[in-house]
């Protein structure tokens, strides 16, 4: 069985495409390499900063990030703030226009202020990356999807990473939030047909029982009563983004960023012990998982508001 580790690249385009080979490409873009049995999988946020949401789903992706920084700039600030509130390991990568002392008056304060630090030397980032495995997470079975299309004579086929346990040929799954259930046909890792694919592993999922118009990014594969279905989404523990600049507010117009799901949501109540929210779908989602508030409307700085864990 093979490894694999999915990075993401943010800060800066045009870095991924030296580590690996492109693969499939949307909103955010892949890249992928394979070296002697472990695959490394690169995101890369392409769209961002003109759409906000390929920099969220680009970290959720991932296992660990590479922080590109050539310069600094409104979309390098606001990026910065992003990866400052998840729990990716970071190393920042600079280039050779930004000095340590000026990115240490930046970082200053934030968990990043203790990311290790790298200048931007191809050879050595892929040395680095070529160490770096997922983590192994035992339990039930989840695959979040981030790409899906049709395959003639095959059907719906769903893109995604197993993030929990072990994904095989016959599973029986439902397909959160849709509330549909569907069995796993068959797998492909890189390519290559297999019976079963581990925590860690980017798989091609031949799906029965689902259109392939009936997926769509952020939807989860995972056994029934894996997660909860539903527009009202509560948590707590929240975490203001110490760069927001605007007042987003109960009752205010934002969007939630949780797992690959990017949608829009109704801020009910925003506070340090309890955050709800609506949505205006249903979303996948359970008791742990980080979840983020962008205001798209702020009128300077980061549109991240904050960070909480969900209920």
């Amino acid at each position: 069985m093979t490894t694999g580790v999915t990075i993401a690249v943010v800060g800066a385009p045009e870095i991924a495409k030296e580590l690996g080979k492109k693969g499939t490409a949307s909103d955010v873009t892949l890249f992928n390499t394979v070296l002697e049995g472990h695959a490394i999988t690169l995101v890369e946020p392409t769209q961002f900063p003109e759409k906000l949401a390929p920099l969220p789903v680009a970290l959720a992706m991932a296992d660990r990030c590479l922080l590109i920084v050539t310069e600094l700039s409104r979309p390098v600030a606001e990026t910065i703030a992003t990866v400052d509130l998840t729990d990716r390991p970071t190393i920042i990568v600079l280039g050779p226009s930004v000095g340590e002392a000026e990115i240490g008056r930046v970082l200053k304060g934030s968990r990043l202020e203790s990311a290790p630090r790298t200048p931007l030397d191809f050879p050595r980032l892929r040395a680095l990356i070529e160490e770096w495995t997922a983590p192994s997470v035992e339990g039930p079975v989840e695959v979040p999807i981030d790409h899906s299309f049709p395959v003639k004579g095959v059907g719906a086929v769903a893109l995604g990473v197993v993030r929990r346990g072990t994904l095989r040929v016959h599973d029986k799954l439902r397909l959160f939030p849709t509330g549909k259930d569907v069995e796993v046909r068959s797998i492909q890792v890189h390519d290559v047909e297999r019976k079963e694919a581990g925590c860690g592993e980017r798989v091609g999922v031949a799906l029965k029982g689902v259109d392939a118009d009936q997926l769509d990014r952020g939807q989860v594969l995972a056994p029934a009563g894996a997660f909860l279905e539903g527009t009202s989404i509560v948590g707590g523990d929240y975490v203001r983004c110490r760069y927001y600049r605007g007042d987003a507010g109960p009752g205010a117009s934002v969007h939630l960023a949780l797992g690959l799901q990017v949608v829009p949501v109704d801020l009910e109540e925003v506070g340090a012990s309890k955050v709800r929210v609506t949505a205006d779908r249903p979303v996948a989602h359970r008791a742990g998982l980080p979840a983020y508030l962008f205001d798209l409307n702020v009128p300077a700085g980061p549109r991240l508001l904050g960070r909480f864990s969900t209920d």
